[in-house]
């Protein structure tokens, strides 16, 4: 597949052959071609420079995740660790974490920039649920990112987040097409539209997911048969198709799973697990072992602490906290502040007392999980097999495989 010749190429050029004989139409954006794959933001700490450098290096879309990206940065640890054990988490504990974060955002957004080599582009991921969207989504911005990217939450706001940075790009998560539709017309009175909107099926996504309830995960409305043609429509009716390229994002493992969603209409696909596991994934060894073993069935959803369902793999701790997390929930009640080591949602079901919400700290048990600690961490997860089954491949190598038609899942590539 050739680029237009108006659109100059964002792709590593030795992909390009790849990219042609894969019958997969480029993703356009920022006025560049790119290769229709879009790395999904994932934290905490688990896609940072290393991992979104390299995949826009090949001419993809590689993301940060905002969340407390200090874990990668010993001088920003050390200046914080064990803050709230000695003083509780009061405001200025609390405003000293929040600008090491900040501080190592800066920091992540710089070694992508780099590693990526001008090609692709880099994107940052923010939770509209986190304490310090605003400043997050200002800080990437100032940074340099490309592009931002937000869920966990409806985004009304960006455009007044970035009114200050118009070529920017702004990318909502959206699951279904009464979503999308509501999001346009809010942003349209504000005199900016989405660059693109990533429709996420929660049901086969990883992480915090896209719907109210649990049970609610199943309901057709999501089904990427229905919501990629009902937003297309919603899109066309309204004149801006052209405009607003779809991202699909959920259980997406191939070449031929990419060609069906561009069959629908979808512009491009994000995976998330996939990448996670790769050589470059900022994670731990150990924390790649987990999620590249784990079988669909090691796989559960349940209630975070955010108040969101989730799916994660079902490790000793999970496994522990939701024997017991009945009692947590019937105990639960309001603290005067957050207990833990860093204060970071805006609403939590531990600290607020909201009993039908988690009740556990979700950036200790995320940060247990970047380390590779199986007894402590969570390990978010998206549906499916992974392209390489369990081993643990490169970046460059899961882009070849995603180009190429063909190769069943979960069996590699000849080397």
């Amino acid at each position: 597949m050739s680029t237009p010749p108006s659109q100059p190429s964002g792709i590593l050029p030795d992909l390009l052959p790849a990219l042609g004989a894969s019958g997969l139409r480029p993703l356009m954006l920022a006025g560049r071609a790119l290769l229709p794959i879009v790395q999904g933001g994932m934290g905490v700490g688990v896609s940072a420079h290393r991992l979104a450098g390299a995949v826009a290096a090949m001419g993809g879309v590689g993301t940060l995740s905002s969340v407390d990206l200090r874990r990668h940065h010993p001088d920003l640890m050390a200046r914080t660790q064990g803050l709230a054990a000695r003083t509780g988490m009061d405001a200025d504990t609390k405003a000293q974490i929040d600008a090491a974060n900040l501080e190592a955002l800066e920091r992540e957004v710089k070694a992508a920039r780099a590693a990526s080599g001008g090609l692709g582009l880099i994107a940052m991921n923010v939770m509209r649920a986190v304490s310090d969207y605003a400043a997050y989504v200002k800080r990437s911005l100032e940074a340099g990112v490309d592009m931002v990217v937000v869920g966990a939450g409806l985004p009304l706001d960006l455009p007044d987040l970035a009114a200050e940075h118009p070529d920017k790009l702004l990318v909502p998560i959206l699951s279904d097409a009464r979503g999308v539709a509501l999001l346009v017309k809010k942003w349209e009175r504000k005199k900016r539209l989405p660059d693109a909107i990533v429709i996420e099926h929660p049901r086969l996504a990883g992480g915090h997911l896209g719907a109210a309830r649990i049970a609610d995960l199943g309901d057709p409305r999501f089904e990427f048969e229905r919501v990629i043609p009902e937003s297309l429509d919603f899109l066309r009716k309204a004149g801006l198709e052209r405009e607003l390229p779809l991202i699909a994002a959920g259980g997406i493992r191939s070449c031929e799973d990419i060609a069906r969603l561009q069959s629908l209409g979808a512009a491009a696909a994000q995976l998330g697990t996939p990448f996670a596991v790769t050589t470059e994934g900022d994670a731990s060894e150990g924390f790649k072992r987990v999620l590249a073993e784990a079988c669909e069935e090691d796989v559960i959803e349940f209630t975070s602490v955010a108040g969101l369902p989730a799916r994660a793999v079902a490790t000793p701790w999970l496994k522990a906290y939701l024997k017991i997390e009945p009692k947590l929930q019937a105990v639960a009640h309001v603290k005067a502040r957050c207990t833990k080591a860093f204060d970071c949602l805006a609403q939590c079901g531990l600290r607020d007392g909201l009993k039908d919400w988690g009740q556990f700290c979700i950036d200790n048990q995320l940060a247990a999980a970047l380390r590779g600690d199986l007894k402590k961490g969570l390990y978010f997860r998206g549906a499916g097999a992974l392209p390489f089954g369990a081993q643990i491949r490169s970046v460059r190598e899961l882009m070849e495989r995603l180009l190429t038609r063909g190769v069943p899942v979960p069996q590699p590539l000849p080397t």
